[in-house]
């Protein structure tokens, strides 16, 4: 049995033209984020198999597709909800304000997570996360679908620089998506995210 599914798009293919074509939306829902699910799944159904057979010669490989491939379909799962077409414009509330007092202005945030998303080399996203040991925003740069993001960091807003999001769009050209991106964030989603982490990783590890 499939323990991950793939989710529905919360819109039409189209809804986000002519910030993100239909086209693209269609390949990087239906075909990308479809792997990852059936990926993840592959991963774990290896995983049961190599343990009732005892025959564990596989489990570094099988680990890292499981990484890999739930980390494409966690990350996906949250960027479709990120967006909307009635988004864009600026947060408000307590997650405008939590951004003013990391960042300094959402001016300042979207500077940083523009130079941010821009700097990966490679494939990746570029994220706003909680830091629930810091009790913070903070940005990462995660490095393909799983590395090189902190233990204890919940995703908010989430921002996907890998060449299939946009490469039909925008070509070579990741400035002119990332500025489009901005007109479809939903902050909304991203303050409902907000609060969710705050409340729920309270806690989640103490430090002395």
């Amino acid at each position: 049995m499939a323990v991950y599914t793939l989710p529905d798009l919360p819109y039409d293919f189209a809804a986000l033209e002519p910030h993100i074509s239909g086209k693209i939306m269609e390949l990087h829902h239906d075909k990308h984020h479809a792997a990852y699910v059936a990926g993840a799944n592959a991963a774990l159904d290896g995983l049961a198999e190599a343990r009732e057979t005892g025959n564990l010669a596989n489990v570094n490989k099988l680990e890292k597709d499981l990484a890999f491939n739930l980390g494409g379909h966690v990350n996906h799962s949250i960027f479709w909800t990120n967006l909307s077409p009635n988004g864009g414009g600026e947060p408000e509330g307590e997650l405008r304000a939590a951004i003013d007092e990391f960042f300094g202005s959402f001016d300042k945030f979207q500077a940083h997570f523009t130079a941010n998303a821009m700097g990966i080399q490679g494939s990746g996203w570029s994220v706003l996360s909680w830091d629930s040991i810091g009790q913070r925003l903070i940005i990462q740069q995660l490095f393909d679908q799983q590395g090189n993001t902190a233990q204890g960091t919940v995703p908010l807003f989430q921002l996907d620089m890998w060449e299939h999001a946009f490469y039909l769009d925008y070509l070579n050209v990741k400035a002119d998506y990332v500025k489009a991106a901005w007109n479809i964030a939903n902050w909304e989603n991203v303050a409902q995210r907000f609060e969710t982490a705050r409340e729920k990783t309270s806690g989640l590890l103490v430090l002395s």
